[in-house]
């Protein structure tokens, strides 16, 4: 019980930590609160007999496998917007192409790298888009190096399909 009660506290926690820091303030404050409930009910279940070895390791256990199921239902529920910069060494203009008749806003830098000439291109979406976009990236370029950054729009934009 200690362990499963565990569990869903930081899963919980995991997710809220998350919610904070791209501003989703009701998700946040509803996590806060039934992770709040839970831990106080498996911190309780650990003081009435604290000097249960099994309790403690199932406390410990629950507490370790709760983080990594948190972040795994986060990367599930893909919450929030990204922006992805593409950079090509020589196929920028047809991955630009490619995106846009796909229906992403794409802006194309001409940029220097370690070896000449590249195309710097940047995309900002919606996170459950992030897959989409790099496989349509890797049909025209396996190459490209394509990084992410969770953002949080401030002002207008387009956010693709």
């Amino acid at each position: 019980m200690i362990f499963g009660l565990r569990l869903i506290d930081v899963s919980i926690g995991t997710i809220r930590v998350l919610m904070v820091a791209r501003g989703r303030k009701r998700i946040a404050w509803i996590s806060g609160f039934i992770q709040a409930m839970v831990y106080i009910l498996a911190i309780s279940a650990i003081l009435m007999d604290i000097g249960n070895w099994m309790n403690i390791i199932g406390y410990a256990a629950g507490f370790a496998t709760g983080n990594v199921i948190g972040i795994w239902v986060e990367e599930r529920l893909a919450i929030g917007y990204t922006h992805l910069t593409i950079i090509s060494s020589g196929r920028g203009a047809q991955i630009s192409e490619h995106l846009r008749n796909a229906g992403y806003a794409v802006t194309s830098i001409p940029a220097w790298g370690k070896d000449g000439c590249v195309t710097m291109l940047d995309v900002s979406i919606i996170r459950k888009k992030a897959r989409k976009v790099r496989e349509l990236v890797e049909e025209v370029d396996e190459q490209a190096m394509v990084t992410a950054e969770h953002i949080r729009p401030v002002k207008r934009g387009f956010w693709g399909i």
